[in-house]
């Protein structure tokens, strides 16, 4: 067993869908591509350092990367980007200490020091890192293929507009990146669509989700210095407004936070 667990969001669903769906066994991953990214930029940074992700000090211990999964989290877990969701209540919440190194951003933190938990002021979601760890997709921004893509939040799929521009965020995390890579602008419901798109210096724009709290898509702005960002509520508006300002990210602040003592 891996001397570190990497947590992440990717539940089971029912294949089938309404009443019947629910009644019978028959599941599949949920596989949402921001949800999968966590493990591919640990990962990544580990391959860099040259370090085995198998090796480690012997005591398994848990961490949680990438997503609104701050909930997941258990006493003595180690937190680095992550980021807690607005949805979820505070009592769910049931941790009384934690290692943190990162947060995705100062409301995560806030929340945690009010429960009385040190957290520094390093922000970013880790996704910021995926050209940094798959320097491929920065060459791919340099043959674009589509004018824009639309990325919804799988909770939004249902109400997203009809266009060929749609990326469903549940297809392979590679076809994921690579369209939100080969793309001029990006727009979406998607947080991880934008963050994606904004690390790989490509235009991206919110739009407001129907479904999703408005906590982790502030987290992330306000972690990336932009507080007066503007969420556009249709796709029409948010070709007009075009991209947001970009993010004030700092690279080297999250790579120096990264636990690499849990594997040295």
């Amino acid at each position: 067993m891996p001397p570190v667990e990497l947590i992440h969001f990717n539940p089971d669903r029912p294949i089938i869908g309404g009443v019947l769906g629910r009644l019978l066994p028959f599941r599949k991953s949920l596989n949402n591509f921001g949800d999968m990214l966590g493990p591919v930029v640990v990962h990544g940074l580990l391959r860099k350092a040259g370090i085995d992700i198998h090796e480690g000090k012997g005591s398994q211990r848990r961490l949680l990367t990438v997503g609104s999964i701050l909930h997941f989290a258990k006493t003595g877990d180690v937190i680095w980007g992550t980021g807690r969701n607005g949805k979820v209540a505070n009592e769910a919440h049931t941790f009384t200490n934690l290692d943190v190194r990162a947060v995705r951003g100062p409301l995560t933190r806030e929340f945690l020091l009010k429960r009385g938990i040190h957290a520094p002021a390093i922000y970013g979601d880790p996704g910021l890192l995926v050209p940094h760890v798959m320097p491929e997709l920065v060459e791919t921004t340099k043959r674009p293929e589509h004018q824009f893509t639309y990325v919804p939040n799988y909770n939004d799929l249902k109400w997203a507009p009809k266009v060929d521009c749609l990326l469903d965020p549940r297809s392979p995390l590679e076809n994921c990146l690579r369209t939100i890579a080969k793309s001029r602008f990006v727009v979406g419901t998607s947080l991880h669509a934008i963050i994606i798109a904004e690390a790989l210096s490509i235009p991206a724009r919110l739009i407001r989700s129907r479904i999703e709290n408005e906590f982790k898509y502030q987290d992330y702005y306000l972690g990336t210095g932009r507080a007066n960002f503007r969420v556009a509520n249709d796709l029409n508006e948010a070709l007009r407004l075009g991209g947001e300002a970009p993010p004030v990210f700092f690279q080297d602040m999250l790579l120096e936070s990264f636990p690499y003592d849990l594997w040295k």
